[in-house]
This record gives structure tokens, sequence and C-alpha cells, in this order.
């Protein structure tokens, strides 16, 4: 597809190591982005550190954990003292993991908090805390043709 011109780049989606490393070995072009399902309750550690590995930026979708975000007790207290919602907060943790969200909102009000990440720098203290949420159940996205995760 890039070599015939195109696409610019090759980008795969919810893959598992296993999968990155086979997709890399098979590819004729470096791939250039993995898009995952990523927000503050699910460890996708390994899968982010193998796409790293190989020079692939991550995009991770559901970053809000459709909708569980703004109900979260550390992610208000956090928010508060930085002056901010949940939603920002949550943004602002995967963006200082160097993981591009893309939340969905069909919302202004929702648009112009969720941009009130980018102003937004954790602590080292508020990010461990907010990784204190992962676990082990919180997957939201997986359909029966989904490969084995690594979490």
């Amino acid at each position: 597809m890039k070599q015939a011109g195109l696409t610019k780049h090759i980008g795969v989606a919810n893959f598992n190591v296993a999968m990155i490393e086979e997709a890399v070995k098979l590819a004729s072009e470096p791939i250039a982005v993995l898009q995952i399902e990523t927000h503050p309750y699910l460890d996708q550690s390994k899968v982010v550190a193998a796409a790293r590995r190989h020079g692939m930026a991550v995009v991770g979708y559901c970053p809000l954990a459709r909708g569980k975000v703004p109900a979260d007790p550390v992610l208000q207290k956090i928010g508060h003292a930085d002056g901010k919602t949940p939603a920002p907060v949550a943004l602002g943790f995967l963006e200082q993991q160097r993981i591009i969200p893309i939340p969905r909102t069909s919302k202004r009000e929702r648009l112009a908090e969720n941009l009130g990440s980018l102003d937004l720098r954790l602590s080292e203290a508020e990010m461990a805390e907010i990784a204190e949420l992962k676990r082990p159940d919180s997957r939201i996205v997986s359909p029966p043709q989904a490969p084995k995760w690594d979490t």
C-alpha cells in the first residue's frame, strides 16, 4: 500500500505483543502507529513497551473508560487539586506517558474540558496514584475475535 503510494504510513490496532513482533518481521515498511484501548484502569504496559521498541506511536481509544472516569474519586481529588475535572486528569495521565488519547464527545463543553489536559502537568505522586487504579478486569472492548491480551 505504501509502496504503491496509496498511504503515507501503516498502522495497526488491537495487537498484542506477539502480533506486533510478527507484523514487524513481515512488514516491508515500518509500522508507524499502534491503536489500543487505554485508560487509567487498564494496564497496557507490555504492549506499549513492544510498540515503543519498534518506534511506533501509541494512540489510545476509550481513554475515559466509557464514562467511568468522571465518577472516580481519585481522579476527582487530583482534578480538584489541579483545578480540573477528572476527564483532563485521565487524558493528561496518558499524554504524560506519550500515549495519544482520542476521546469521543459530541458536546462542545466536553471538548473544551478535554482540551484542559494540554496545560496540565501531573506530579510523579499523582501519576503513581492514578497508576494504582489499574485492575485486571478493566478491559472495555474485547470482542469474540479479539486476540489473547497481554494484560
